[in-house]
């Protein structure tokens, strides 16, 4: 589905369309402080991807703007949308991940350097 069709379905959704876009908004801004605050250095700025965290992985359903609500509001699958976030986070740090010098073993040099540094006899 394209961002356009998305937009479309979610937003165009007549007499109670202001709800909706207070549910799209609420959704968008969790994904933004998953997303945005995810590797912080900031307890605050961490504090808002934690909350963000917990909200998307609770499977509650007593609150109305719980994730699960949220989900099933706007049409998308709770599970779909929790495993994009765990792919997202998952390819971000292995990007911050600076690349690994593979141990290579290296030849012994010891006896060609032993007879490169000798003395010639003199004679």
């Amino acid at each position: 589905m394209l961002p356009s069709q998305y937009s479309t379905r979610v937003r165009g959704r007549g007499p109670q369309e202001a709800e909706y876009n207070l549910v799209l908004a609420l959704l968008e801004d969790a994904v933004h402080c998953f997303k945005k605050y995810r590797f912080a250095k900031a307890s605050s700025a961490r504090e808002l991807y934690l909350e963000a965290r917990e909200w998307f992985e609770s499977d509650d359903r007593k609150w109305p703007f719980s994730f699960e609500n949220v989900c099933m509001i706007l049409g998308i699958e709770p599970d779909f949308m929790r495993e994009g976030l765990r792919r997202w986070e998952q390819n971000e740090a292995l990007a911050l991940t600076p690349p690994r010098v593979a141990d290579l073993p290296l030849p012994d040099l010891s006896n060609e350097l032993d007879d490169a540094l000798a003395v010639p006899a003199v004679g």
